[in-house]
């Protein structure tokens, strides 16, 4: 297949038009001509995951590698030492970021892995009523995403309505109608301002949440005519 084969039919899955204005998603490396022989899918890129990847392999990815302005391609510095390797194996890369957590990586997130029903999905945030008991949901959604800690804004007994945004999502609470929002990257003063809103909040990590982008897009890709691998990403994060 051909580089611009691969993108015709995730533009036609997710259309990369839906991306934000801020965002870099789209072809960042390589040429619609260029012939492939295997897709990567994954939430971002390593040095480990580049050295076993074959020549001439696609990687399509959820964050954008280059995603502001470069002014410089220094090849001892993030990320041009990652693209100069890329280069060298005439490998190409895809950006799907805010166009598929619109369409496809949010929905996913909280109806398959946190199992909310019923789900209504307007643009990033995802909603469900309900009745839960506060500590038995939070229990829930920290074993379902894999959690070691669950961070708390507020506190509720009683839950009758759940929002979600994966990533980081704080900003978008103004706009969130639920007695509970998850979402990750959650800052201090994103905190004080739900606490004052009576918004209820937990972190449920920017990595953890996204971590299910290769899973979520594979299903649409079973019908491709090469293979079709997802790669486990790296949490930047450890705790102790």
């Amino acid at each position: 297949m051909t580089v611009g084969e691969v993108y015709g039919r995730l533009d036609e899955l997710s259309p990369f038009e839906l991306q934000e204005k801020w965002d870099n998603s789209g072809l960042l490396l390589g040429d619609e001509s260029q012939r492939i022989e295997k897709v990567v899918l994954s939430v971002d890129i390593d040095a480990g995951m580049i050295e076993a990847a074959e020549e001439n392999t696609l990687f399509v990815l959820h964050h954008p590698l280059i995603f502001s302005g470069l002014k410089r391609l220094l090849w001892s510095e993030y990320p041009a030492n990652l693209l100069r390797e890329m280069i060298r194996k005439n490998h190409a890369m895809i950006a799907m970021h805010t166009n598929f957590d619109q369409t496809h990586l949010n929905r996913y997130v909280f109806e398959k892995v946190l199992g909310f029903q019923g789900a209504e999905c307007e643009g990033f945030v995802c909603r469900a009523e309900g009745k839960w008991e506060a500590g038995r949901l939070l229990k829930e959604v920290k074993t379902r995403l894999g959690l070691e800690t669950l961070r708390i804004v507020g506190k509720k007994e009683t839950i009758r309505s759940v929002s979600m945004t994966t990533g980081s999502g704080a900003s978008l609470m103004d706009s969130v109608e639920a007695d509970l929002f998850l979402t990750g990257d959650i800052k201090f003063h994103d905190a004080m301002k739900a606490l004052s809103k009576g918004l209820m909040m937990a972190d449920i990590g920017h990595f953890e949440s996204e971590k299910y982008f290769a899973e979520a897009l594979g299903a649409h890709l079973k019908n491709l005519p090469i293979p079709v691998i997802i790669a486990q990403s790296i949490n930047p994060f450890g705790y102790i």
